[in-house]
Parts: C-alpha cells; structure tokens; sequence
C-alpha cells in the first residue's frame, strides 16, 4: 500500500522535535535579551560628611518549560539595615557593600613667623621704667592693714593649716601704728592698759606677759608670768630659768617708762616674729591660753601639788584608790573622791593622747552647770535632780605622784590586776585637773543587786535624771556604761525630781544612783554647746561586735550621723537600752520569768522613744511614781 507523502510516521516525529526545538530557542533567546535590574541608593544631602553608600542588587531568575514547568526564585534574605532612613520592604536584597568615601585632608596653615630684623639693627632691650616707677610708688606707702593670709600658708615646702594670728599680735600691731603717728605726744602709757588685758587674766595666771617682748635675736619667746621661781614654764621654748625672765602680772599693771621710737622698732620685730604661723612658739601660746584659762576657771594663780590637794580632804596616809579609767585614776579622801587626770603631757596615757587644756576646760564648765540642777545657789528650779554626782572642786596640779598615792595604786594593782600604766612614769612637769566629788557608792559592774525593785529603782532614777538633763540644758551622757554609774543605799525612800516645773516623786527601795564621768557628754549652756566631737576617735566605734557597749557606740555614731555638736536627745535612749540588756545579761538578782518579759517589753518600747522624757511615760514606771504625775 503506497503511503502518502508527507504522512510518514518518522517525518511527523522529525517535524514535531523541529517545533519543539525552535519553540525553546526562541524562549532561551528571549529570557537572555532581557537586562538585568541594579538599583542603588544613595543618601541625600552628604556635603562635607562621610559618606556611606549602601549597593542592593536585586536578581531574579526563572526557567519555564511548556508542560513541565520549574521556576527558581531567590529566597528572601533578612538584612540589617545600615540606614534608618532605607526601607528594605519589598525588597529582596542579596549583597550589601559599604563605602567609605575618604575626605581630603586641609592643609595647615602654615606658622607666622617674626619679620625679619633689618640688617644693623640690634634688638632693643624691653623698657620697664612706667612698671617700675609704679611699684616704687606703692612702697613708699605704709599698709595701715594687712591682706588676710591664704588659709594654707607655706614654708620652705611645709603646709601649716588652721593657723590663726593671734590676739597678742594684732594688738601690739595697733599699738604700734597709733604709737607712730604720735611723734609729738608726751610719754606712752602703759603698754599693759594699751593692750586692754581681760579680765580673765587680771587675777595672774600662768600667762604671756605682754609686756615682756625680746627681739628674735634675743632668743626668747613668750613668757609666762605668775611662775614660781624654781619652776620652768613647759611651754616656753628656751632654756634659761624662770627667774631671769619673769616680770609678775601684778606689776604689769604699773605704768611703763617712756619708749624711744627704738624701742618701737624692737617691738615691731616682736611683732613680726609673734605673726609668723609656722613657728611652734605660735600654737604654743595657744596651749598656754587655754592652760591660763583653765587655771583662772579653777580659781587659781599657779598649779598646785598633788599632795596640797589631798591634804584638803584628808590624811595623805588614809588615801585609798577605787577605781581606774583609760584616762585617770580616782582615790577616796575621806568623805570624797578624787579623780586625777594627767593633761598636756608628751607622754601616753594608758596608750591614748593625753587631753587638752581645752578638753579639761570644758569638762569642769559641764560639771559645774550639772550643779546647778540641784537647786543650789537660787537657780532656776523648774528642773531639778540630786542624780548627777556632785563637783566639790576641781584644780589644776603639776608634779609627780606622792608616795602615799603610789602607795595606794600599788595596793590597788596587787588586789585588782591594774589595766593602767604606772604613774611613775609620769615626769616632773607633768600637770593634772582633780575633780573632787562626793562620794558616790560602788560602780554597777561590782555593786550587787537584790531584787528586781531594786532594777526598776536604778532605771527609773536614770531615766527621769536623763530626762531632766534634757529639758534644762540639753544633756545628753553619750557614755553612760556600767562603770559610770554610781549606786549606794540609804534610808530614803523616796526620791524628789523636778521637770519642767512638775514635782515627781520616785520610789527608791533605799537605793541611790549617781551618774558620773562627763567626758564624752553635750550640754547646752546656753552661752555655750560644749561637747566632745568623737568623729576624731575612730578607734572608739570599732569594739567587738556583739559587746553591748561598743553596739551602742555605734548606735550612737548611726544616731548623731557623727555630727556631734547638734543635740541628739537619742542617745541618751540607746544607754537607757544598754543598761536593760546589762540587767538581763550581766547582772544577778531575784527576779522571775515575768519580771524578764517585763524587761524585754520595755527595750523593745524605747525604740519608738526619741529622748528619756518621753521614756518616762513608759507603762514599766507607773507604779515607781508615787503621786503618778507622768
């Protein structure tokens, strides 16, 4: 059978692959023709800037087939975008390049140069004549007053700080101004009523006679007057004896010869050699103001000796000691104690600085305004108290210890193992302040407690004295241990206390408390605060932990937030809460499981207690007040 042609099985195969062949060809010449897309962005507005350029290409591609159709397509990418300002929403971005483009740098402007000096001219030397004629103007006028010293004044590469001229010097300069310009006047007064001494010194003390000045070549320094003739003054820096340079305060107030204008020069030399503050000789005339002012305060011309003083009160031979502190020791003279503490000395006390005159100054100050609360001498009696111990006397000595009192300290160390250095050490210039008070009884450490009225007798007394201290003067103890407060029996059995004008009266149980030992204490006068800034001891805040004493040092330290002249009525709380725990700790008596609850309610109460006043509304001494006035 004869096929048609054209119609063959083999050529409609060939012509269908032809087809197909220049179907995919023109496909594949299509998809290459087409360009490829790049995009970039730039930023706008990149004057001067450094500038980025971010390059995102974007690439597709895609491969089709007639039946069986494969389609590749890059998958997104997730980029971080170096400009805020870009949008990468609805982009697909597969390269990212940075360019930095680099800034031209400037040129330096080049460094002016001095014009050239033309030739044969030499350089001329600067003219100072209008500079100098200036100064030499304003020397040649006196300064009337001088220009306040900086607060650090150097001298030869050391700071002396806090230096303060004294009044000596400011005074003798005025003298010496007026004594100038009165060339013409007839003869000086007295260089003694000039000066216009105070009162405080009027009775000749040991003080700086004004009127005995020597030049610096001279070699002397100041000197103190009203001393006896065999002894040295302390603080006197040279080494002649007193007797050479000595003029009594008594005569100073005689009238002085007629001075030559000489002699005001010599003086003038005085001057200039009392004002220089580096020099010793300046803060050692602060120390023997302080020394004359104690001494006039104690109501004395010249210290006395230990043995004089115990005479008073005593025989010598019946000296007993019975007790001991860091800073001195107490003895019993007959119906008194004496307390004996050194001062001024070089020497350390038990491993402490000795005090200063200043320090004792303001102890005696404090003890004798405490005084006044006992409604002697027609004082004010709207508060008033016999607790806080009596201050007979207090004077200044100097000399070592006499036999019968090492006699007595030695007894004392062999019972009781004395924690204090030996007295013998002590040199012969040595001073001390005795603080004569009356006999207060046993300190709380060694005294023995009965029952629990006895407790609640001793805290309540405390608490009202404390209370009675704050509301005349502001007292506050700030150091109210065990070994501070006194305790004897006697046949009274009640108590008399006024504050603020409201009688009290206390059951005693034939128990009496003293407080003693001022030396840590605040006070307001009302002239004066006196109070001792402890932020110089640190040592006194870094005792054990867990000691009920050095806790409430600390407490105390929390309390004032170490700002100690300010009145912190507090402090006198956390003594109060001491001495509960000493009760519960360190002391024995007859006492229940109640009477402990008891105690241990009231500590806790005396948080919420801001001053001992408050305190002594306490549910704990209800029953203590007989007439319940609180």
């Amino acid at each position: 059978m004869a096929s048609r042609p054209g119609n063959d099985l083999w050529s409609e195969i060939i012509a269908e692959e032809e087809n197909q062949n220049s179907n995919y060809d023109t496909e594949q010449s299509k998809q290459q023709q087409q360009p490829e897309i790049a995009v970039i962005y730039r930023r706008k507005n990149a004057v001067n800037k450094q500038k980025n350029d971010l390059l995102i290409i974007s690439r597709e591609k895609a491969c089709v087939g007639n039946d069986n159709r494969v389609s590749w397509a890059q998958a997104p990418v997730k980029r971080v975008s170096w400009n805020r300002a870009l949008s990468t929403r609805g982009r697909t971005s597969i390269a990212v390049a940075v360019f930095v483009d680099q800034i031209p740098q400037q040129k330096l402007q080049k460094r002016k140069t001095k014009p050239p000096i033309p030739r044969g001219k030499g350089l001329q030397p600067a003219n100072f004549d209008k500079e100098r004629a200036y100064f030499e103007e304003v020397d040649s006028f006196e300064l009337l007053e001088e220009s306040p010293s900086p607060k650090n004044i150097w001298n030869k590469g050391v700071i002396s700080e806090n230096v303060v001229k004294t009044q000596l010097s400011s005074v003798l300069e005025k003298w010496l101004f007026r004594r100038r310009l009165n060339y013409s006047c007839g003869p000086s007064k007295s260089l003694s009523t000039i000066l216009g001494t105070p009162s405080l010194f009027k009775e000749g003390p040991y003080i700086c006679d004004d009127s005995f000045v020597r030049t610096p070549e001279k070699g002397s320094a100041l000197i103190c007057s009203s001393v006896p003739s065999n002894q040295e003054c302390k603080f006197c820096l040279t080494g002649r004896s007193v007797s050479e340079r000595i003029i009594s305060s008594r005569k100073s107030s005689k009238a002085l010869p007629s001075m030559a204008e000489g002699d005001c020069e010599v003086i003038a030399d005085a001057v200039r050699n009392l004002s220089l503050a580096s020099r010793p000789s300046s803060l050692l005339s602060h120390r023997c103001e302080d020394f004359a002012a104690l001494l006039d305060f104690c109501g004395q011309s010249a210290p006395s000796t230990l043995s004089d003083v115990f005479s008073t009160y005593c025989d010598p031979k019946s000296i007993i000691k019975v007790g001991e502190g860091t800073y001195g020791e107490a003895f019993k003279a007959g119906k008194t104690v004496c307390k004996v503490v050194p001062f001024d000395g070089d020497l350390r006390v038990n491993g402490e600085i000795q005090k200063r005159a200043a320090e004792l100054f303001e102890e005696v100050a404090l003890s004798r305004t405490l005084n006044h609360l006992r409604g002697d001498g027609g004082h004010t009696c709207d508060n008033t108290c016999t607790t806080f111990i009596q201050t007979i006397d207090a004077k200044v000595c100097q000399g070592r210890y006499d036999n019968e009192l090492i006699r007595a300290w030695e007894h004392w160390d062999n019972k009781h193992s004395s924690e204090n250095d030996h007295p013998k050490e002590f040199p012969e210039d040595q001073c001390y302040v005795i603080f004569v008070q009356e006999h207060g009884g046993q300190d709380l450490e060694s005294f023995v407690l009965l029952n629990f009225d006895e407790a609640r007798s001793l805290l309540v007394q405390v608490t009202v004295a404390l209370a009675v201290g704050e509301a005349a003067y502001e007292f506050e103890h700030r150091d109210l241990h065990w070994g501070n407060i006194l305790l004897s029996r006697k046949d009274s059995a009640m108590l008399q206390f006024n504050l603020e004008g409201k009688s009290l009266h206390v059951k005693t149980f034939g128990l009496w408390i003293s407080i003693i030992d001022f030396t840590l204490s605040r006070i307001n006068t009302g002239e004066d605060i006196l109070f001792l800034d402890l932020s110089s001891d640190p040592e006194l805040f870094e005792g054990p932990k867990g000691d009920k004493q050095a806790d409430t040092y600390r407490k105390m330290k929390e309390a004032t937030e170490d700002c100690w002249e300010e009145s912190f009525p507090k402090t006198n709380v956390l003594w109060l809460q001491y001495l509960v725990d000493i009760l519960l700790l360190k002391k024995t008596f007859d006492r229940s499981s109640k009477d402990e609850r008891e105690l241990r309610s009231l500590k806790k109460r005396l948080n919420s207690y801001g001053s001992a006043k408050e305190a002594t509304a306490d549910p704990f001494f209800r029953e203590l007040y007989v007439d319940n006035t609180l």
